[in-house]
C-alpha cells in the first residue's frame, strides 16, 4: 500500500533535502508536487488542497526557513501532519461491557472475512469472540461466515434459513450468546453494491436494538475517489465509530485511507494486509507515515518477528550456521519461518531506506516459489547431504520441481557460497576468542 505515493514523495524530498538553503519558491515548488502525487494517489481533491496547505504554512515559519538542515525540518513537518491525517495515536477498540461490534459496508469490502480476521485477533489478545451473522439477504454469506468461524475455532450464530427480519434474528443470537459466554459480540451485517435507503435503514434498527459500542466501516483501500461518498454517507447515518482498511497488500495508491479518516474524523483501527486470517493488524498512523517517506517500521518488524519465530528454533539455527552444519533441511526451515512474517515486499517496507532501493533488489516472489519446489523435490537424505547430487539427482529434482538443471544448479551454487561464508565467520569467530583469552 502507498508504493506509489510513497515512491513519489521520497524523490521530493530527496531532492528538497540537497538544497543548502530553503525559500518560499523551493517550498511552494515541492508543496505543488506533493499535491500532485496525492491527488494521484487517489486523495480526495479537498482533503490534498487542506492537507499541503497546512504543511506550507509550517515549513515557511521561521525556524524552518533558518535552520541549519531546513529540508529535514520540512519532511519532518510532513511526518507530523501525515500521521496526524491518518489518525494521530492507534484508536484500541472499545470493549467495554457487553462489547458489541457492529460491521458494516458495501458488498465486497470484505465485512465477513474482516469479522473472522477481527475474531482471531482478539482471541490471540485473551478475548472470548463469538460471531453472529446477521446478512440475511446473502446465504452465501452465513455459509461463509460459519466456514469461517470454524478455521479460527470461534462459535457462529447462525440465523434459521427462513429468518427474513434482522431485528428478531439480533434478539436470538444475544440468547444464544448468553448460553456461549463469550465476552465480544461481533455482528457481520448487510452489505449492497451501492449506498440505499434500505441498506442503511436495516443497520440504523438494528444498531437501535444492539447498542453496539464499536460501529466499524469495512472498506476497500483501492475504493478510490468512491471513498469520501460511502464514509461519508455511514457516518451521517449511523455515527461510525472506526474504519477497517481491507486489501492494503494490493492498493499502490492508497488514497482511500486518507480521505476517510480526514471527511469522519474517526480513526482507522485496523488494516487487512493480505488474504490469510492472521493477516490483520492494528493501525499505527506514525508507523505508515514513516513507511511512506522510506523511514522504514523497525517496531513493527521487530514485533512480526517476535510474533512468527520460535525462539528455540532460531537459536537452534544460529548454532548450525555457526558450525556450518547447516542443510537443506534448515534452509526450509528458514522459508517457513520468513513465510509467516508476511509478503517479502510488506518485510522489505519496514527497513529503513530499503523502499528506496526495493526496485533494485528485484523482488520476485515466482523465483522464491520455485527455490522452495526444487528443495521440496529432494529426499530427506539429499537435503541432509547436499554432497550427494549428482547429475541424474539434480535432473530428477528440475523434473520433479517443474524448473531447469541449470535453476538446480545455481542454487547448489549460491548454498554451498553460503555454508562457506558461515564456516569462514565461524572461524574468525573462534580466532577472535583465542585472541581475547590470550590477552587476558
Amino acid at each position: 500500500m502507498f508504493s506509489q505515493l510513497g515512491d513519489k514523495l521520497q524523490d521530493i524530498f530527496k531532492d528538497l533535502r540537497g538544497h543548502g538553503a530553503i525559500s518560499e519558491t523551493n517550498i511552494s515548488d515541492a508543496m505543488r508536487q506533493v499535491r500532485l502525487a496525492l491527488l494521484e494517489a487517489d486523495v480526495d481533491y479537498q482533503v490534498a488542497k487542506n492537507f499541503v496547505a497546512r504543511v506550507r504554512e509550517k515549513a515557511l515559519g521561521e525556524e524552518v526557513l533558518h535552520s541549519v538542515t531546513p529540508g529535514q525540518q520540512v519532511v519532518k513537518i510532513f511526518h507530523d501532519e501525515l500521521t496526524a491525517l491518518l489518525g494521530g495515536d492507534a484508536a484500541p477498540l472499545n470493549l467495554e461491557k457487553p462489547a458489541r461490534i457492529l460491521m458494516v459496508g458495501l458488498n465486497g469490502a470484505g465485512k465477513t472475512t474482516s469479522s473472522a480476521k477481527l475474531a482471531k485477533y482478539l482471541k490471540k489478545q485473551g478475548r472470548a469472540p463469538l460471531l453472529i451473522a446477521c446478512d440475511l439477504h446473502r446465504p452465501a454469506a452465513i455459509e461463509q461466515l460459519a466456514t469461517l468461524g470454524k478455521q479460527v475455532d470461534v462459535p457462529v450464530y447462525t440465523p434459521g434459513p427462513n429468518e427474513k427480519d434482522v431485528k428478531r434474528a439480533a434478539a436470538a443470537s444475544l440468547e444464544w450468546a448468553a448460553a456461549q459466554g463469550g465476552n465480544v459480540q461481533i455482528f457481520d451485517t448487510a452489505g449492497r453494491q451501492e449506498i440505499d435507503t434500505a441498506l442503511i435503514e436495516e443497520i440504523k434498527q438494528l444498531k437501535e436494538f444492539l447498542k453496539p459500542q464499536e460501529v466499524l466501516l469495512v472498506a476497500d483501500a483501492a475504493t478510490g475517489q468512491q471513498a469520501v461518498s460511502v464514509a461519508t454517507h455511514f457516518h451521517q447515518a449511523l455515527g461510525i465509530t472506526g474504519i477497517i482498511l481491507t486489501k492494503l497488500d494490493g492498493d499502490a495508491r492508497g488514497g482511500a485511507a486518507l480521505s476517510m479518516r480526514e471527511v469522519t474524523q474517526q480513526p482507522i483501527k485496523f488494516g487487512g494486509v493480505g488474504e490469510k486470517l492472521d493477516q490483520f493488524e492494528p493501525f499505527v498512523p506514525a508507523r505508515l507515515a514513516g513507511r511512506i517517506l522510506g523511514m522504514g517500521d523497525i517496531v513493527g518488524l521487530v514485533e512480526k518477528a517476535a510474533e512468527a519465530i520460535d525462539e528455540e528454533e532460531a537459536a537452534r539455527m544460529e548454532k548450525k550456521l555457526r558450525t556450518a552444519s547447516f542443510d537443506f533441511n534448515d534452509f526450509l526451515a528458514q522459508f517457513k519461518m520468513m513465510r509467516k512474517l508476511g509478503p517479502l515486499e510488506n518485510i522489505l517496507g519496514m527497513i529503513p531506506g530499503m523502499s528506496q532501493i526495493k526496485g533494485g533488489l528485484n523482488v520476485d516472489e515466482k523465483q522464491i516459489n520455485r527455490t522452495e519446489a526444487i528443495v521440496l523435490s529432494m529426499t530427506d537424505e539429499e537435503r541432509r547431504r547436499p554432497d550427494i547430487l549428482n547429475a541424474r539427482r539434480r535432473q530428477r529434482i528440475a523434473a520433479g520441481s517443474g524448473t531447469r538443471v541449470s535453476d538446480v544448479n545455481d542454487l547448489l551454487q549460491r548454498f554451498n557460497q553460503m555454508r562457506k561464508m558461515m564456516k569462514n565467520v565461524g572461524k574468525m569467530k573462534k580466532m577472535m576468542g583465542q585472541m581475547q583469552r590470550m590477552k587476558s
